[in-house]
């Protein structure tokens, strides 16, 4: 009876650590790529304070400037979006939420993970295929005169969210369904 309920422990315990890993291995690109995008904030407001200068000191405009900071703010969200989810950073509507125990705080992160986010990311990830081949099958460039030569880059970002929320996705489900932090 002690072999059988060491042997159990022992898979237990087996279990835990197999899915800590995959958590964890789950977690690396949405880390890696969030934590690089946060960087990015230091360089719009480079890019900012040059684009007023050279625009207001020395009446310059620099279309190509202008646009990377669109496309670095965009990526900026969408490159965060999965480390937001791992940190419990990103919004919710909790006027019910916060007054539930922890075991129906896990339900409700599990039904929304299945039923909202992963549906969500999935059709974003498969609606931006085309989009994107697209965009790199012609090697896509700015309309505006002096615009970015390499838009089909930034693009490829529209593939990259999703793929980074799914994994992360997994992760908060391998986590809330093995309630281990």
């Amino acid at each position: 009876r002690t072999i059988i309920i060491t042997v159990l422990l022992n898979h237990i315990s087996m279990l835990k650590k197999i899915t800590k890993t995959t958590e964890n291995i789950l977690n690396l690109f949405p880390l890696f790529l969030g934590n690089i995008s946060s960087w990015l904030i230091l360089f719009m407001i480079f890019l900012s304070s040059m684009i007023v200068i050279l625009r207001y000191v020395f009446e310059i405009g620099v279309v190509a400037m202008q646009e990377l900071l669109v496309y670095s703010h965009g990526m900026l969200f969408l490159f965060y979006a999965a480390l937001a989810l791992k940190d419990d950073a990103h919004v919710r509507v909790d006027i019910f939420y916060r007054e539930l125990s922890d075991k129906r705080k896990r339900m409700i992160n599990i039904f929304g993970n299945l039923f909202f986010l992963q549906p969500f990311a999935w059709v974003i990830l498969i609606f931006s295929f085309e989009y994107v081949y697209f965009s790199w099958s012609i090697n896509e460039i700015s309309p505006e005169p002096g615009g970015l030569p390499f838009v089909y880059l930034f693009k490829t970002s529209l593939i990259i969210f999703p793929i980074l929320l799914i994994l992360q996705s997994f992760s908060e489900l391998i986590k809330l369904v093995f309630k281990h932090d």
